[in-house]
């Protein structure tokens, strides 16, 4: 979805729907005003209700997922899963543990309070809570899913919550699509996740195209296809857009820019790629 520099990915396939991050939101903490952000939860809201709602009259969430406790990842969250017209039956969040990032981010970031803003509105509603899904396979309609992620955070020197994302791999049919929150180099993560996963048609660029992201292994083993940026085009760093060019030889897409973007796959192995959020399709 367009939801600036923040991910919120939607997944439909067959009338089911799934959500993985939910954007940026208006909250911070009182003494972190430095963290007053613009929010996307009422955009994203806006969304599934005109888009994802089933003959009930609701939106029917199956499961979402919080790919690492930042607040353009998790912030809308909340919002989502207690909003009367949502119905969410599984929520994936890993614990969240202060001590494997740096004092830094622990002192100045809010991980902790919207990692446990959306552990309570999980626990609020009734749905079911999984903590511990690394290497977990599911399905949603005929996506096929593996979530996976690294615990290789070093004791020193320690780095932010990006190096623990969840990565997910959709499948369908012949076509695939890797989504990596915010995977990037720094303890090896994308050259692990780059050998585990090969070639794919369809990669949701980690981190929002900033530095420190996108190695140039990690992209020519992948070798997407399509590239899509939850970000504005100018904002991607110089570097990761000319890997992305002439490493990968993928063709870009932003969500700013294009106002969303919707991928729609088919069982044949191909890929069309839609600009604008008022789009909808099948296997999306």
């Amino acid at each position: 979805m367009n939801t600036g520099p923040s991910d919120c990915i939607l997944l439909e396939s067959n009338g089911h729907f799934a959500l993985i991050d939910a954007a940026e939101d208006n909250d911070f903490p009182a003494d972190k005003p430095h963290l007053k952000r613009p929010g996307y939860e009422q955009a994203v809201v806006d969304y599934l209700l005109e888009h994802a709602r089933g003959e009930d009259g609701l939106v029917t969430l199956d499961f979402v997922l919080g790919t690492h406790a930042h607040s353009d990842h998790l912030g809308g969250f909340d919002t989502v899963i207690l909003h009367p017209e949502i119905r969410v039956k599984k929520g994936y969040l890993r614990r969240y543990d202060g001590e494997r990032v740096f004092i830094l981010e622990r002192k100045r970031w809010d991980n902790e309070e919207v990692h446990d803003q959306m552990y309570d509105a999980l626990e609020k509603v009734g749905a079911q809570i999984v903590e511990d899904f690394n290497g977990e396979k599911t399905t949603l309609g005929a996506f096929a899913l593996t979530f996976f992620y690294y615990e290789n955070q070093p004791r020193f020197p320690k780095y932010g919550e990006n190096v623990n994302s969840v990565i997910v791999l959709a499948e369908l049919g012949k076509v695939r699509a890797l989504l990596v929150g915010d995977l990037n180099y720094k303890t090896g993560d994308e050259r692990r996740v780059a050998d585990r996963v090969g070639k794919v048609d369809l990669l949701k660029v980690g981190h929002h195209g900033y530095v420190g992201s996108s190695s140039a292994y990690f992209l020519k083993k992948l070798a997407p296809r399509y590239a899509v940026v939850p970000n504005v085009k100018w904002r991607i760093y110089p570097d990761v857009k000319w890997k992305l060019r002439h490493v990968a030889h993928a063709e870009l897409h932003t969500t700013v820019d294009e106002d969303g973007v919707i991928a729609e796959f088919d069982d044949n192995g191909e890929i069309e790629i839609h600009s604008g959020a008022a789009g909808h399709a099948e296997h999306t």
